[in-house]
């Protein structure tokens, strides 16, 4: 079946599931509606399944449609690099790395690796898709990224992961609340003030829940939001405290937030590179990942605190 899948089907099927109309996708491409729907429809004769449903206004993916879509963008790349000739990608004149990270993490891990990457390879492309770490992990074993950073508790069989760097918890606050003067700070400190946390779908959520039901500490999680720098912000502004990995925090010069130590248990997480188990590495994406583990790789893991001091981010007032 493989063989008979066409490129310019593929195609179709990608612009009209990312424009979510035929009209939009057929004057992107060229075609006529009509021409447009007879790809869509071999298409989906070819795998014999429904991709698409269409509606009177918009046209959306059915959940074997929404499976298929990376899958079809990675044949798409995957033709691309083949016509840029075999002499350009042996010796890694042309190519593409495709890599899914966290976003608390890409600051730290990519920008020396990139830089020194790019300075070797200069026409090779470096993709980021900086995701949340369950859909950093779907796109590494799906084949969209060929590899990612991401967090140790995250992992599934089938993927495998190297550890990079441990990233400790800490306590999140502003340099004027209360609770800054203290020289050590206790959980029964935190069981009146209001908490700031992610979602229960953060698998940094998911480990500090863990944690603390274990211990038997419960605290007052007040406001929930959607991703670490948005409580940062909530932070700043004075609305609570927040619970974080060490990694979300400017650095110490900062003139409204501070962090502090928190008290046993300590809670951290693994940052780590994840690689697919049935996926093979591409030459290109392996001498970046040979580049990223000589620049952060060691006998042991390293601890987030060796890590160069990030420059304080000025938020407009």
């Amino acid at each position: 079946m493989l063989h008979r899948l066409e490129f310019l089907d593929l195609q179709a099927f990608i612009q009209v599931a990312e424009l979510g109309t035929f009209h939009e996708a057929a004057q992107r491409l060229h075609l006529s509606q009509p021409a447009l729907t007879r790809r869509i429809q071999k298409l989906e004769e070819l795998l014999e399944v429904e991709l698409l449903e269409r509606t009177t206004r918009r046209t959306r993916l059915t959940p074997i449609g929404a499976d298929f879509l990376p899958r079809a963008r990675r044949m798409i790349e995957e033709y691309e690099s083949s016509i840029l000739g075999i002499r350009e990608l042996a010796t890694h004149q042309k190519g593409t790395v495709t890599i899914a990270c966290i976003p608390t993490a890409a600051f730290y891990f990519l920008p020396s690796v990139i830089r020194g990457f790019s300075e070797a390879w200069p026409g090779i492309r470096i993709r980021i898709l900086d995701v949340s770490a369950k859909e950093g992990l779907e796109r590494v074993i799906s084949g969209e990224a060929d590899f990612g950073i991401n967090m140790f508790s995250t992992q599934s069989p089938e993927v495998s992961f190297t550890p990079l760097l441990r990233d400790p918890f800490v306590l999140a606050l502003r340099s004027d609340h209360p609770l800054a003067d203290k020289e050590r700070i206790e959980w029964s400190d935190l069981e009146q003030v209001r908490l700031i946390t992610v979602s229960r779908d953060s698998g940094n959520r998911t480990l500090l829940d863990n944690t603390l039901s274990a211990e038997g500490i419960r605290l007052n999680s007040f406001y929930e939001v959607q991703h670490l720098s948005t409580s940062l912000g909530l932070v700043e502004s004075g609305l609570g405290v927040a619970i974080l990995p060490r990694m979300t925090m400017p650095g110490p010069d900062h003139d409204t937030l501070c962090s502090r130590e928190l008290p046993e248990p300590r809670i951290q997480r693994t940052i780590g590179l994840v690689r697919s188990s049935s996926h093979s590495i591409s030459s290109t994406a392996q001498l970046f990942i040979d580049m990223l583990l000589e620049h952060w790789g060691s006998s042991h893991v390293a601890h987030a605190t060796t890590m160069p001091a990030r420059e304080a981010p000025r938020r407009r007032r």
